[in-house]
């Protein structure tokens, strides 16, 4: 048997990059799996391969982030567990982030999780079942570079959210973790980095040379542990927020 076996599990933010990722792992481990995705094409695709339902949603809306747990209940009866894959990484600095874009950052990066925890944890409670929830955050909660200010102020949020959460839901047996995934390689990422960084396509080359590692993250890596999470084989954890990344952070040369 499969680590989610027979688990409802919604992957907010599972059409590509790192969500994707987690909604094959999840199929791969036995879950039945609902994600969630802005582009039908490219859900579409991804739910042909693997069998996972799609549902089309833009989470910036705190009605459509709600409804995803409202989508993935009237398909399989319950919600077990809740992955927060979607993210905005588009770039601004203190000096330059336009309220517009900082809303939008707020939106994405914490408003949405936020309403999506609140709907599965009320399936939860309603049901009197345990459950679990994992948070894709990012290090830029430590404090992030100078060009990603609204970024990293929305993923600070986020991991404080995630302790308030578990602290607040122990008792109901709801374990709520997050993870501050480094540099990784993703669709996603290329598109930045030719867009706001001018990048070649020998980024990842480059990159990948200036690592620890020698590597940027893998997506299938960050999956397989957020299944791990999600499992009941993470035991009793609840309230981490775990730096999955090569930078040691407080580590100094």
């Amino acid at each position: 048997m499969g680590l989610l076996e027979d688990k409802v599990v919604l992957v907010n933010g599972g059409s590509q990059g790192v969500g994707a990722g987690i909604v094959r792992a999840a199929v791969g481990e036995g879950a039945l799996v609902v994600f969630t995705g802005r582009r039908a094409e490219v859900g579409g695709k991804l739910a042909a391969d693997t069998g996972a339902r799609f549902v089309r949603a833009d989470l910036a809306d705190p009605a459509q982030a709600r409804g995803s747990v409202a989508q993935a209940v009237d398909a399989h009866g319950r919600v077990d567990c809740l992955v927060n894959a979607a993210g905005l990484t588009s770039r601004g600095s203190l000096l330059d982030t336009t309220p517009e874009l900082f809303d939008q950052h707020m939106a994405i990066n914490l408003r949405a999780p936020f309403f999506a925890m609140q709907a599965a944890v009320t399936d939860m409670k309603a049901r009197e079942a345990p459950g679990t929830i994992v948070n894709i955050i990012s290090n830029c909660a430590h404090g992030g570079p100078p060009f990603l200010a609204p970024y990293s102020a929305a993923k600070a949020g986020l991991a404080g959210l995630t302790r308030n959460a578990a602290h607040a839901h122990r008792w109901d047996r709801i374990r709520i973790n997050g993870l501050n995934i480094g540099w990784t390689d993703t669709e996603g990422e290329d598109a930045t980095q030719r867009a706001f960084h001018g990048a070649g396509d020998d980024w990842r080359e480059k990159a990948a040379a200036a690592q620890p590692m020698g590597r940027l993250g893998q997506v299938d890596e960050i999956a397989d542990f957020v299944v791990f999470l999600l499992s009941d084989r993470s035991g009793v954890v609840t309230g981490s927020v775990i730096d999955w990344d090569q930078i040691v952070f407080g580590g100094q040369d």
